[in-house]
């Protein structure tokens, strides 16, 4: 299966490097400083990731060591506020990052987690006091408390569920018109991986689901969630569609998600997750099984 969008992270982490103040200081001065608006990416000539001197970063600014490429130290500038729009809604986002290669799409992706985060933890959730960026910005301090905060990752089963070789697909009622994919959902606190996809199908479709297999999983940047994609069967045909969560859900056969598939925009029947999005590289597994 190929990868999903915002994976095939190219940097060497360098997790050694990150607790050294005095050797980060030495690669800030021939590091490269990631150029974003805000959150979004700043594009160059060639419409690949704009970079300026890290050297050269305005004072006070907070620099968050990504990590190294071909030996050369990459850094990120925490912005003023994180972003709180809906991937969705960021249209003028997703025409630059479209057009990117792989490797620079997930290099962003992880800088944009990363910088989002920072901007949303700038004081403690212990005592409210303020807090200072600490090994090489994957870790923030509290000099009041003493607390130490990690930037996190928000798990998500993203399930197939099948019944007698159709699929359960859903929509939203902020997707573009006929659009389904797969039902996702919160991996809630206490639970396994397989709990929660068992939870989130009942709650979402009323159907109770067995033998949970994995898939793949994608990082999915807006603003940290890892997508786990899950594989999952029932015997139940009936729905009991939450209309809180879903617009819309029901059964499609193996020819309906073929056509979808195969003509894109052009399908007669419902269109299909954009290639970004990894419910669209799990349908394709699925049909390729």
């Amino acid at each position: 299966m190929m990868l999903p969008a915002f994976c095939g992270h190219p940097l060497d982490r360098a997790d050694h490097l990150r607790g050294d103040a005095g050797r980060l200081a030495e690669l800030r001065e021939g590091g490269l400083l990631l150029t974003l608006d805000g959150l979004a990416p700043s594009l160059d000539g060639d419409r690949r990731l704009a970079w300026s001197s890290a050297a050269e970063a305005p004072d006070g600014a907070e620099l968050v060591f990504l990590g190294l490429l071909g030996g050369r130290a990459l850094f990120g500038a925490v912005p003023d506020g994180g972003d709180t729009a809906p991937a969705y809604t960021l249209r003028e986002m997703w025409h630059l990052l479209i057009g990117l290669p792989e490797d620079e799409l997930a290099l962003y992706g992880g800088a944009r987690s990363l910088l989002d985060w920072h901007a949303r933890h700038r004081f403690c959730a212990r005592c409210g006091q303020p807090t200072g960026l600490a090994k090489g910005g994957w870790q923030r301090d509290c000099g009041a408390c003493g607390a130490q905060h990690f930037p996190r990752t928000d798990p998500v089963a993203i399930v197939l569920v099948e019944r007698d070789g159709s699929l359960l697909l859903g929509r939203q009622a902020r997707y573009p018109p006929r659009s389904y994919s797969a039902l996702a959902g919160f991996i809630e606190p206490g639970e396994s991986i397989e709990e929660g996809v068992a939870r989130e199908m009942f709650e979402e479709a009323g159907v109770r689901v067995r033998d949970v297999s994995y898939i793949a999983s994608q990082p999915w940047p807006f603003p940290s969630q890892l997508m786990i994609g899950c594989h999952a069967v029932t015997d139940d045909a009936e729905l009991t569609v939450d209309l809180t969560e879903l617009e819309d859900a029901r059964w499609f056969t193996r020819a309906e998600v073929a056509e979808a598939m195969e003509r894109g925009e052009r399908s007669t029947g419902f269109l299909p997750p954009l290639r970004q999005a990894i419910a669209h590289h799990m349908l394709a597994w699925w049909l390729e099984r």
